[in-house]
């Protein structure tokens, strides 16, 4: 076995130990471009400093700050001072830079600024060819590639917010050369096809990687897009020119889909609630007008026809037995009277005198109570007890007294 054979550890101990002794490492200034460029929450700044040929990672750590007057920013042009040295744990290379200043602006953002200013100039981000977004969304085109962090995050909020989306996918090459021209077809492809909202967009990344965003031909093919299209470039920092010409701006691939998207199952528990809640009101009006009429079924039987006469027909009832009872003691008392009157009428009965041997005279009728009253040929009847005696008057004589 020829040669030692060492550790990782050891290995990079080693190259670190080679950048150190280096004079030349240890104290150098390099002109470039930033890219990449990232705050951290600790005040560190990691960025890559870069030329037509080649990068280099750097990082400023907070402590060294204080002599930067200006915020780095993509494209800017900048000469860095600082050692070059190695990060022992990853074997990895940077510039730790102790001061920055600026050298005026990289080409590629100054190709950014003057496509910017004359897309601006022609009106391609004029507020009113902005198109709104439809309410409901049911065929959601996307352009972007077809592998990567942007597609499954759209699909997945997409089909979370909303279960019965269609989401058809354009594959589309996002950075390098031809990036900006597939972009462009799939705008086109997919408003032909007739999705309802476009989604073109990618993950974030330097301002090289985001380039084709960037290019006239994308910017031109969203203009020119008779489907609304949202714009989902980088991160929230990220802003490309696509972002300026699309109908809406989106931070990230997961904020466009939520945009281009109705949120249906919150939309179903506002329904649920609002049936809730409607049951709850016209439940509630049911149980009033249950007892509205309830009432007006009491005061109609109380007041009806048919319970009036029965009211009628009880107290008629019960007159009929009042009156009853009061003519029973009527007749009773009548009867009474009757009974002692027909007692004194039975003394002065003319046939209770003719049973006692007297009898009754009368003349076509009338009594004969005088002799004024037949004369002689007169026909009369003479009533005794037993029968009647019909004579005819010989003689009237006067009784003397």
């Amino acid at each position: 076995m020829a040669g030692s054979i060492y550790t990782v550890a050891q290995i990079n101990s080693y190259i670190k130990n080679m950048f150190t002794q280096d004079y030349l490492l240890g104290a150098v200034s390099v002109k470039g471009e930033v890219s990449n460029c990232k705050y951290h929450a600790s005040g560190h700044i990691y960025f890559t400093l870069k030329d037509k040929q080649s990068a280099i990672s750097c990082v400023m750590f907070a402590g060294s700050r204080k002599g930067l007057s200006f915020s780095l920013k993509e494209g800017m042009q900048v000469v860095v001072s600082g050692r070059v040295d190695t990060y022992e744990r990853d074997g990895k290379y940077q510039l730790y830079a102790n001061l920055i200043v600026e050298d005026g602006i990289g080409d590629l953002y100054q190709r950014f600024r003057l496509l910017k200013s004359a897309l601006e100039e022609e009106g391609l981000f004029a507020e009113e060819y902005k198109r709104p977004l439809p309410a409901k969304v049911r065929t959601l085109g996307v352009v972007t590639a077809e592998t990567g962090a942007a597609i499954r995050d759209i699909i997945s909020v997409a089909k979370n917010r909303d279960p019965y989306i269609q989401i058809v996918l354009y594959p589309a090459k996002v950075q390098g050369e031809g990036a900006a021209e597939t972009i462009a077809a799939g705008i086109e492809a997919l408003a032909d096809y007739g999705v309802d909202v476009i989604i073109a967009g990618r993950g974030g990344g330097s301002i090289e990687d985001l380039w084709a965003f960037n290019e006239e031909i994308v910017a031109r093919a969203i203009f020119n897009s008779p489907i609304p299209v949202i714009s989902a470039v980088g991160h929230e920092t990220d802003v490309t020119i696509a972002d300026y010409v699309a109908d809406v701006r989106a931070e990230t691939p997961s904020a466009a889909a939520a945009l281009a998207t109705m949120d249906v199952r919150s939309l179903i528990r506002e329904l649920d609630s609002d049936v809730a809640r409607l049951t709850n009101l016209m439940q509630s009006k049911i149980d009033v007008c249950r007892l509205k009429v309830e009432s007006y079924y009491k005061s109609l039987t109380v007041n009806s026809p048919r319970h009036r006469l029965n009211n009628t027909k009880t107290e008629l009832l019960y007159m009929e037995d009042k009156l009853s009872i009061v003519m029973r003691r009527a007749l009773e008392e009548y009867t009474g009277r009757l009974g002692i009157l027909a007692a004194r009428l039975s003394g002065l009965s003319p046939l209770d005198k003719l049973s006692q041997g007297y009898s009754y005279t009368e003349c076509h009728g009338v009594n004969i109570s005088s002799i004024n009253k037949v004369k002689a040929g007169d026909e009369v009847s003479i009533y005794v007890k037993d029968g009647r005696i019909d004579a005819v008057v010989t003689e009237v004589s006067e009784v003397s007294r």
